[in-house]
């Protein structure tokens, strides 16, 4: 449903909370390496997340990534529109363009559940959330 860049970016703020340490970033060779992420697209993706004040950056060799807000305050809705934008909640599940309740696919009122599902999901899921599972072993985020 999400492009890859914007899996790569959920993968990466996330590992980015979850690794900041007395305040010093991670750098982007490591988020690259753990999330197995090619590190110049990684590097497209971190900036766009800076650029719209989502992380920190800082130059240099202590250099890397940070969060620029609470966890608790940053919820999974933001970064997927900020990625791929919220139209991909609307789109038909089988690509018809006139698809609508008025005019329905095959699949539209099964599909619109789910989207709305997911929705809801991203609305309320917070980046604290996801650490927190991370933290007390209910899920992973690192492949390394």
């Amino acid at each position: 449903m999400f492009s890859k860049s914007c899996e790569y970016a959920l993968r990466s703020i996330l590992y980015i909370t979850l690794h900041t340490k007395n305040d010093q970033a991670v750098g982007l060779k490591q988020i690259s390496a753990s999330q197995d992420i090619p590190l110049h697209f990684l590097s497209k993706i971190l900036q766009q997340l800076v650029k719209h004040k989502m992380l920190n950056s800082v130059k240099g060799p202590n250099g890397g990534f940070s969060l620029n807000m609470p966890p608790n305050e940053l919820r999974l809705i933001k970064v997927v529109e900020l990625i791929d934008g919220l139209d991909i909640l609307d789109r038909c599940g089988i690509g018809l363009k006139q698809c609508s309740d008025k005019t329905p696919c095959p699949i539209h009122f099964d599909y619109k559940i789910v989207k709305e599902k997911i929705r809801h999901l991203l609305n309320e899921k917070t980046l604290l959330e996801l650490c927190q599972d991370v933290e007390e072993g209910k899920s992973i985020v690192s492949y390394k």
